[in-house]
């Protein structure tokens, strides 16, 4: 992939650098999806994975307003990112081998566990993904849903009539219109499609998932310096939450004597310069977004419309398996 490579920066500088110089973030995000990245009725993005890329931002460039923000559709994010017109996606892309090892990208961990599920008209009568035999669904195509739906139906002996739309937007409006029964994506997106409804109380998330569906922030894999970066401002916001540490206490943490906690602030241990960042790079990306637990209960859980129970997405010593390395 030494190509992106030059086209991200001429002068042959890692990504790093060349965000460094360019100073701004380039961020690709989706088309418009509910509590993840969406723009605001004053025409600004918001959302989960909007508000890791402003950390990112502001543990890179010390300002998490020097971001843009490029809308990308599932068939265009991938070579949107090996052709260098964004620096990373940070939108709902599933962590698979075949990403990996045929496309030559890079997954820089998970920041949302996920799975496949559907949305169904309540007057279809139906309260689980086994009564869907026969149903007319409506899928993404090219996307990972997509295969996973014929997998789940091959394997339950059921069949199904499969309605493809080029992108989400066009899936869900034929899904309102009534050319299909179901629509199917990750469970949480269809939280915030069926918010979108005229009348959201004439259809249901039904409870079933069928599918794994780690959904993290992807770079190109020929730059392991600037996926060390992205991974660990991914970490750092997890262990942000794990050590109490979050936008609102940033000065208690700064005088804290703990070991773990000095290390964080930058304190102690020299991480900052290791990774070409301020010895306060993980300081910075928690004031600008706050950490794990506020990012997700502001954009998807209790503070949202969503309220998306946390889940698996539950810290692994609270019940769930969000899990990040310790800075050490």
């Amino acid at each position: 992939m030494l190509w992106a490579a030059a086209v991200a920066s001429p002068t042959g500088a890692g990504t790093l650098d060349t965000v460094k110089q360019r100073g701004t973030l380039a961020c690709g995000v989706s088309e418009g999806l509910n509590g993840f990245s969406a723009k605001d009725a004053q025409g600004r993005w918001r959302g989960f994975d909007v508000d890791f890329c402003r950390a990112l931002a502001a543990a890179v460039l010390g300002d998490a307003e020097k971001v843009s923000f490029t809308p990308l559709s599932a068939s265009e994010r991938f070579d949107a990112l090996k052709g260098a017109k964004v620096d990373l996606l940070s939108r709902n892309s599933t962590w698979t081998l075949g990403r990996e090892a045929e496309l030559g990208l890079a997954f820089a961990g998970i920041t949302y566990h996920d799975g496949q599920g559907f949305l169904a008209k309540r007057a279809l009568g139906v309260d689980g993904a086994l009564a869907l035999d026969k149903a007319k669904i409506c899928v993404e195509t090219g996307t990972t849903s997509q295969f996973n739906l014929a997998d789940f139906f091959r394997a339950n002996a059921m069949t199904y009539e499969e309605k493809l739309f080029p992108g989400a937007a066009e899936a869900f409006a034929a899904f309102e219109a009534g050319q299909c029964d179901v629509l199917t994506r990750d469970q949480s997106a269809l939280y915030g499609e069926r918010l979108r409804l005229a009348r959201p109380s004439e259809a249901i998330v039904l409870p079933d998932v069928i599918s794994k569906e780690p959904l993290g922030p992807v770079v190109r894999a020929d730059d392991f310096a600037w996926f060390t970066v992205v991974k660990w401002v991914n970490f750092a916001l997890i262990n942000a939450e794990e050590l109490g540490i979050a936008a609102g206490n940033l000065d208690d943490a700064l005088k804290s004597q703990k070991p773990d906690v000095r290390r964080f602030t930058g304190a102690e241990g020299g991480f900052g310069k290791a990774l070409g960042l301020s010895a306060d790079w993980a300081v910075k990306a928690v004031r600008a977004s706050g950490s794990y637990a506020e990012i997700y209960e502001r954009n998807l859980g209790t503070g949202s419309k969503l309220a998306i129970p946390r889940g698996l997405n539950q810290l692994w010593n609270m019940g769930g398996v969000l899990y990040a390395p310790p800075l050490r």
